[in-house]
């Protein structure tokens, strides 16, 4: 008999089905229990996190009170541990090719109308330069998984031609990989090329429905697929992501493994994961969201987002551009530090027209603003935009990250990092109206750094790169 086990290096038993079907029965008994509900809440607000037991109680109780509770607690603890830097990035697509048969993916092998593609290197170095015209420093690499359209060689190669890429001021400074489960010696590989964050989503935690939605392909192995982040992290990646496709199953068991994940990633290696992703189901080709009926309303993500962050308060939580305008303010408010801008999921979509690209995009974009729209809109919304990567290129990745963000050291760090970044964005790319808003948010936010030597250092380097000094961090 399979026993749950937190620190095991075997999926089934750190994943363990038991364990997740009897905490969501344990919530379900207890969600209208308003002392217990009132004692969780209590220690959340401590901001030392909470057990996933504790966070499907606050996930399912009930009450209007309690979920303005939930709503406000998120948003304080957001703010205490990252002040209100969000995070910019965006995806770039090399390849669609896949051998793998995931039912509600347009790249699944089956599928003939989708039109395939490959970049080339030269192809590639036309989109990192559009990317960098837009202002983009941080990128998240995607291919499908195919053994001779995008092998490990394929994937290096095209992170080396990324960072050699020096447009006028543009320079991609990070390049964070989210590729298919691979091995110990490919993760070695991946950290020697200078990744950043090696993100990978579960899709669904749920075995059973997960071996239904991939029923083909290197994929349907969920034990290999589940433990990829331990072999990412044994081959030295201490940065990883993990996320679920919300809408493929249950949202509740979906939750409860994304919280064990992460626990079982801290027992085993003393680190939990960097960020975590809450996608939603998405239409695309030959993908229509209304055949998968866990679909996730608005309210139930935001719900799913805020006690996320009061489960995990020192993890990064993203939000892509599947989520509209509407949706990513309702989540910004409550616990998302990462987005995406300007993003396309068609290979070749950033250097060529939409038109001639759309057909081979992975999902649709409900968020169609330009990068700077999106900037000008954080700002209005009182965030700081932020293009910073000075953590990965200073080694401040895993622990070392964590024990930061634990000591409340962030408006030391982070916090000045951010607005050199967005003072970089708004003399190099910026409308006239998003560096004037910009520079009101930027001399508001210097008075807000802790330390008088690090404002001080900041103020001196702010005016450096107004002369046209770049790439300044701590």
């Amino acid at each position: 008999m399979i026993e749950y086990n937190v620190k095991s290096e075997r999926a089934a038993e750190f994943i363990h089905d038991g364990e997740i079907r009897s905490t969501l029965e344990y919530a379900a008994a207890h969600k209208a229990d308003k002392a217990l509900v009132e004692e969780i809440l209590q220690r959340a607000a401590e901001g030392k996190g909470l057990s996933h037991r504790d966070a499907t109680v606050l996930l399912m109780c009930e009450g209007d009170e309690f979920t303005e509770r939930i709503y406000s607690m998120a948003r304080e603890l957001k703010q205490r541990i990252y002040g209100n830097r969000i995070v910019l990035f965006a995806p770039l697509y090399l390849s669609n090719y896949c051998v793998n048969g995931c039912v509600y993916c347009p790249y699944h092998a089956k599928n003939r109308t989708i039109p395939r593609r490959k970049l080339t290197q030269e192809e590639i170095r036309r989109e990192v330069i559009a990317l960098q015209d837009m202002g983009h420093k941080r990128l998240a690499l995607e291919t499908g998984e195919h053994p001779t359209m995008s092998p490990i060689e394929y994937v290096l190669e095209s992170i080396d031609t990324i960072y050699s890429i020096h447009h006028k001021n543009g320079a991609i400074r990070r390049v964070n990989v989210n590729i298919a489960a691979t091995t110990v010696e490919n993760y070695r590989l991946l950290r020697d090329a200078g990744i950043g964050t090696y993100i990978l989503f579960e899709e669904t935690y749920d075995r059973a429905a997960y071996e239904q939605l991939h029923p083909t392909g290197p994929k349907s192995d969920w034990a290999y697929h589940t433990e990829a982040m331990d072999r990412a992290m044994l081959g030295g990646i201490d940065d990883v992501g993990i996320g679920a496709l919300f809408g493929l199953s249950d949202y509740r068991y979906d939750f409860v493994g994304l919280l064990m994940h992460a626990e079982h990633l801290e027992a085993r290696f003393g680190v939990g994961p960097h960020t975590i992703s809450v996608p939603r189901i998405r239409p695309a080709d030959d993908i229509d969201p209304r055949d998968f009926p866990n679909a996730v309303t608005d309210e139930v993500f935001r719900r799913i987002v805020a006690v996320l962050r009061l489960a995990v308060p020192y993890t990064g939580m993203i939000v892509s551009t599947r989520e509209s305008q509407l949706s990513r303010e309702l989540v910004l408010d409550v616990g998302v530090s990462q987005l995406s801008g300007g993003s396309r999921t068609s290979v070749g979509g950033y250097a060529e027209s939409e038109e001639d690209v759309d057909r081979s995009a992975q999902f649709d974009v409900s968020d169609h603003r330009t990068l700077d729209q999106i900037v000008g809109w954080l700002l209005e919304l009182g965030y700081v935009p932020s293009f910073c990567t000075a953590c990965y290129r200073e080694g401040r990745t895993g622990d070392r990250f964590m024990s930061l963000a634990k000591r409340g050291m962030i408006g030391n760090c982070c916090h000045p990092n951010a607005l050199m970044t967005l003072k970089e964005y708004m003399q190099d790319y910026a409308s006239e109206a998003t560096r004037l808003a910009g520079e009101k948010v930027i001399g508001r936010e210097l008075q807000l750094i802790p330390s008088d030597k690090i404002r001080s250092i900041t103020q001196e380097r702010l005016c450096e790169i107004a002369q046209g000094k770049r790439d300044f961090r701590f």
